[in-house]
């Protein structure tokens, strides 16, 4: 099975270096991204990049997204939906029509890694310092306009591709019980013909915090 993972903001192809590992030895062929860097990039050209893996693939793909990166992935099912065999979305959800990932200060047309301080406690609870240490130096710049861009979805077939959310601290219940105040996220999620919840324990990044067990978790689901 060929897997792409996809990166959250700031993250490139080497935030999956702990997972590759188990997941090579569990047979798939692992294809880790870096997503477009230049300053002019849109979410459009991320999508495309993943598009381009798809379409290198001789079978159906197996996508995951991490935390931004969930709009990129269900960007790219909605293009290929005859091309993917599951999205899984690590610690977010299924993006509705013209969502944005977040909004964030641009600095010189990009958006720096804001810090660890930014973001909630529970988030970063499980990640010790030399951890956030090691991460905050490889962050990469984000182009400015991909964290506001409208994700394109048109094709209402995505609606039956299979769907796993590896969820840091959530189970179904209450993902539905959050989306509830989300409307059109809401009505995304309740599209879904085939999904399913998976709650890690964990923070944020389990890529990073609990990297065999996330791998083990991340390898099921694509079974």
């Amino acid at each position: 099975m060929d897997v792409i993972l996809v990166p959250g903001l700031w993250l490139d192809s080497s935030s999956w270096d702990a997972v590759v590992p188990a997941l090579t030895e569990a047979a798939h062929r692992v294809h880790p991204l870096t997503l477009p860097t230049q300053p002019d990039a849109r979410i459009q050209d991320w999508i495309d990049a993943v598009v381009e893996r798809i379409d290198a693939a001789a079978e159906p793909v197996v996508l995951v997204g991490h935390s931004g990166g969930g709009n990129v992935v269900w960007g790219a099912a909605d293009a290929r939906p005859d091309r993917v065999s599951r999205v899984v979305f690590v610690d977010t959800l299924p993006p509705p029509p013209g969502a944005m990932i977040s909004e964030f200060p641009v600095h010189g047309g990009v958006v720096p890694f804001p810090g660890w301080e930014f973001f909630d406690e529970p988030d970063i609870a499980d990640l010790d310092a030399e951890t956030r240490r090691r991460v905050a130096a490889a962050a990469i710049d984000v182009p400015g306009a991909v964290p506001t861009d409208p994700v394109p979805l048109s094709d209402d077939r995505r609606w039956g591709i299979p769907v796993t959310v590896l969820s840091g601290r959530l189970d179904a219940d209450g993902i539905r019980e959050t989306l509830a105040d989300w409307g059109a996220f809401a009505d995304e999620f309740d599209a879904l013909r085939d999904v399913e919840v998976v709650t890690l324990g964990s923070g944020h990044w389990p890529q990073f915090s609990q990297p065999r067990s996330f791998a083990e978790k991340l390898s099921a689901a694509e079974r």
